[in-house]
């Protein structure tokens, strides 16, 4: 997981166009009626990833025709697509448009500005650099903290220096200092080996709790994110639990959606917890491009 338990961060605001407002406004008006609350959820959730008109009216206790209304209305909007399968009616998921809907809400509440990532806010004082095997004892400290708070992590065990810096990709392992100490870090682990997903990786962020308020989650956050979107990484994501606002607050401004809340996903001393699924995707035009560039200048140089 990639959680950070700062206080920092606050509301962020940006002024929504009419077309954005426009938007929104319709996907929340058809919404508005529970019925179809009740139909994008059944089709969200039908096996194979579909569901027949004459199946969905049955499962929802309503008429034919009734059904075919509601199911109309969430296709103006995007919500679902109706193909025709022989004689049958076919419901899915438009996967593209409910994928925006959670970062729809947050924008209209304010947890996520338009611009993903501001450059010239970032705060006086708090310096960035590779991290070292130096820094591993303090790292190692940072995380332990984190563990304990109980909302940063399901690990219980802060793993050894060597295993962590195995675990990271080079080149993305990150440390925040205020003169002399290291007061947070951040990383990015690859999140499969094999070579169709090298753009992906999946990001933690821990800040010392000395330093909060300073804003050294939102300095790490933007190296961390500059700095992939330069290596071609084409996907971040990270997970983090609901009751850490601070850590949602800060990952929101920085570009990442919210994709999902994953319900009991797993056990932290012996309880199920929730995990709320955040997604960033670069906005360089060509990563897959950038990336096999810099694989290519790195073997070069070997």
């Amino acid at each position: 997981m990639g959680a950070v338990t700062t206080s920092e961060g606050g509301r962020q605001s940006a002024e929504l166009t009419v077309e954005q407002s426009e938007t929104y406004a319709d996907w929340f008006s058809c919404l508005s009626d529970p019925t179809r609350v009740r139909a994008l959820s059944a089709v969200a959730m039908a096996a194979g990833g579909s569901i027949r008109t004459g199946d969905l009216a049955r499962q929802l206790g309503i008429s034919q025709s009734t059904c075919s209304h509601h199911v109309r209305r969430l296709a103006e909007v995007g919500f679902v697509r109706v193909d025709k399968v022989g004689r049958t009616t076919q419901i899915s998921v438009d996967v593209a448009c409910c994928a925006s809907l959670p970062h729809a809400a947050d924008v209209v509440m304010g947890a996520m500005r338009q611009v993903p990532c501001c450059q010239d806010d970032l705060p006086g004082g708090v310096d960035i650099r590779a991290m070292t095997g130096a820094d591993m004892e303090a790292v190692r400290a940072i995380y332990a903290a984190g563990i304990a708070t109980g909302n940063a992590t399901f690990e219980t065990d802060v793993p050894s220096g060597d295993v962590l810096l195995s675990k990271w990709i080079p080149g993305h392992r990150w440390v925040a200092t205020i003169g002399a100490d290291v007061v947070g870090w951040a990383a990015i682990s690859p999140v499969s080996t094999r070579p169709c997903y090298a753009g992906v990786g999946e990001t933690s962020v821990y800040v010392d709790e000395s330093a909060r308020g300073r804003r050294v989650g939102t300095t790490l956050v933007h190296r961390q994110v500059t700095e992939a979107d330069r290596a071609g990484l084409w996907t971040l994501q990270t997970s983090i639990f609901p009751a850490n606002r601070a850590s949602l607050r800060l990952h929101h401004s920085a570009g990442f959606r919210t994709l999902a809340v994953r319900e009991r996903i797993a056990r932290r001393d012996g309880v199920w917890r929730d995990t709320v699924f955040l997604e960033r995707r670069s906005p360089v035009d060509d990563p897959v491009r950038s990336l096999e560039q810099r694989q290519e200048s790195a073997e070069r140089h070997r």
